[in-house]
């Protein structure tokens, strides 16, 4: 294993909504645009597209790996563009679902990051997660266009 592999950005939120609802917001494109982009072309099946446009111009661009209802899903991640240090497809987002209470733990993992990009990922699952967390549990999204 060499030492972009050992990269792991970890990520951990409860969530006041069923697994089954959580992980819509994962695989609709329209449900994903409420929390995390401005358009979404989705593709929820292994090798299905999964693309986001943030802010109408970072675009993650990926696809899907693994997809089990309600439990879990997998798709890698980079971002489009001709010079963007994190190619599309060149790391892994995890994300875990398991039943907590009324709600759900949401379990990301971010695998494969360069260290120099670390930091930055982090920061924008740390913006976007709480705010999965407010339309998952019925709340309205703010439309705020996040530049990255």
């Amino acid at each position: 294993m060499d030492a972009i592999d050992q990269e792991i950005l970890e990520r951990q939120i409860y969530i006041a909504a069923r697994p089954e609802t959580v992980f819509s917001f994962f695989v609709d494109p329209v449900k994903i645009i409420r929390w995390k982009g401005v358009r979404a072309e989705l593709d929820p099946r292994p090798g299905g597209i999964y693309r986001v446009d943030i802010n109408g111009s970072d675009v993650a661009r990926g696809e899907y790996l693994e997809v089990l209802p309600y439990y879990r899903i997998v798709f890698t991640w980079g971002w489009e563009g001709e010079n963007s240090p994190l190619p599309p497809g060149s790391s892994t987002v995890e994300i875990s679902l398991t039943p907590e209470g009324d709600g759900t733990r949401v379990i990301l993992r971010h695998r494969g990051l360069p260290p120099q990009l670390k930091a930055v990922h982090a920061e924008g699952w740390d913006h976007f997660l709480p705010r999965l967390s407010i339309v998952a549990e019925g709340g309205e999204g703010d439309q705020d266009v996040w530049s990255m």
